[in-house]
């Protein structure tokens, strides 16, 4: 506890003579050949960022719409808000990756200052709003597409040869196989419903969102 303590009033003996209320410390040079991201890599990388948490933007937009009293679909308001959560980690995770390669030294804000067209009406039903989340889905898996593509190399002569190994295997291996996995997924929620709407109308509408509140009709 007393080292802690000692390190507090450490950092605030640094950080308050310079302002009451902002602590600036001098930046310092260090060997920064360690940092070998190719430029046009590192900006792919940005731009997918802001596609993650505009994503997650949408599917906030998506929850509060069927949390409304007048909709009151509290299991498709609890699908797409626990999918906007996981949008905002998958950007969390791309900020930890640039990061961990030294690519993050400078202003940060522009990872996360967008422009969001959010489509919250006119949602008619489940099914729309099912099919727009995985046309959203299809768009960021194509983003990520396009990330490894820049990633892996230039293929035009005028193009620096390049291929970043580990990115591109982490962004294969890890978010491919999920962004694939959940546009299945909400395929069959789509089709699903759209089967039983067109047996039992809003009825099963109201069914199916009991079921994905885990509910047994």
């Amino acid at each position: 506890m007393k080292a802690i303590l000692f390190a507090v009033v450490a950092v605030l003996a640094v950080c308050l003579p310079a302002s009451a209320t902002q602590c600036n410390l001098k930046e310092q040079s260090i060997f920064g050949e360690w940092v070998t991201m190719h430029n046009r890599c590192k900006e792919a990388m940005r731009h997918q960022i802001k596609k993650e948490v505009g994503a997650s933007l949408q599917y906030l937009a998506f929850g509060a719409h069927f949390s409304k009293d007048v909709v009151n679909r509290p299991g498709f308001a609890k699908l797409f808000f626990e999918a906007a959560s996981e949008e905002r980690e998958h950007a969390m995770k791309l900020i930890e990756y640039l990061l961990m390669r030294g690519e993050l030294t400078t202003d940060v804000t522009n990872l996360i200052q967008i422009k969001q067209d959010l489509q919250i009406t006119p949602i008619r039903n489940g099914v729309e709003a099912l099919e727009r989340a995985l046309r959203m889905e299809h768009d960021v898996t194509k983003s990520i597409r396009e990330v490894i593509a820049k990633c892996e190399g230039g293929e035009r002569e005028d193009q620096d040869q390049f291929n970043d190994y580990h990115l591109v295997d982490y962004l294969t291996g890890d978010f491919l196989e999920e962004q694939y996995k959940g546009q299945r997924d909400l395929a069959g929620k789509a089709s699903t419903l759209k089967k039983m709407m067109d047996r039992h109308g809003d009825l099963g509408e109201f069914i199916f969102d009991k079921k994905l509140l885990g509910m047994d009709i």
